[in-house]
């Protein structure tokens, strides 16, 4: 069972949260914090006595350390516990996906819409598969929806729609069949949460859908891939890997 933390500077919108995720089949233990340096002190306790939290639930503007810069710390953890945002506002949904947030709900709460964040928790912290293969025992996740800013507008894009993303510094480009969006977030950490549900490193640069690719090229020892119109180079470091992904995936279809 799930061992979650709560965090928000309201007293009875923590106090609902945790009466909600205790309330879940699936949720084992519910400790609260008041702010991000409670929440902080309640981890690390947590941790020293054998209880690592498997997920923080917590608001965006709290005293002190904001929920953003918080889940930048958790992020520097060797095993840090997943993250779903509970605030009042989307303004920050570009930025929640950017710190890498399973989920981002709306206050006040809907009963349902937090099942659902707890069963996307689950699942994340619950799947292990091989990269780029989903796990045979678990329910595919329904389609990702990805949010881009494209002047002063939040536009979603859908991860079944990116056919491959390629690292641009601090930002990655997410290329679709009709465009690219350009969102800042590292490739790494992108490849961590999107190689579970079929996406393939084919290069230190280069993430790709192995559901988009329809050819694998061979050429004098070098080895490429065919997407949508363009030829993406697999570097040699991959080359093994994206071959007998590729191969067992196409044998299958």
């Amino acid at each position: 069972m799930l061992r979650v933390l709560a965090v928000d500077d309201e007293v009875p919108a923590v106090e609902e949260l945790a009466c909600l995720l205790r309330a879940d089949p699936r949720v084992g233990q519910v400790t609260t914090a008041r702010d991000a340096a409670g929440a902080m002190r309640d981890l690390g306790r947590m941790v020293a006595e054998g209880r690592r939290p498997d997920a923080v639930f917590l608001d965006i503007p709290l005293p002190g350390l904001d929920g953003l810069d918080f889940t930048r710390l958790l992020s520097g953890l060797a095993e840090p516990p997943a993250v779903v945002f509970v605030t009042s506002s989307d303004d920050y949904a570009v930025a929640a996906y950017e710190v890498g947030a399973v989920d981002y709900l709306l206050k006040p709460v809907r009963p349902e819409r937090l099942a659902e964040a707890v069963r996307r928790v689950d699942e994340a912290v619950h799947r292990t598969p091989p990269p780029g293969e989903p796990a045979e025992d678990v329910a595919a996740p329904e389609d990702e929806q990805v949010p881009v800013e494209l002047g002063g507008r939040t536009r979603m894009v859908s991860r079944g729609s990116v056919r491959y993303v390629e690292a641009q510094g601090d930002y990655v480009r997410m290329h679709t069949a009709d465009d690219s969006y350009l969102v800042r977030m590292s490739l790494v950490s992108l490849a961590r949460r999107w190689e579970p549900v079929g996406f393939i490193r084919i290069h230190r640069s280069t993430l790709v859908s192995a559901a988009h690719v329809s050819e694998l090229r061979f050429d004098g020892g070098r080895v490429s891939v065919q997407v949508g119109e363009d030829v993406l180079q697999v570097s040699r470091r991959h080359a093994r890997q994206v071959r007998d992904l590729l191969v067992r995936r196409f044998r299958n279809e």
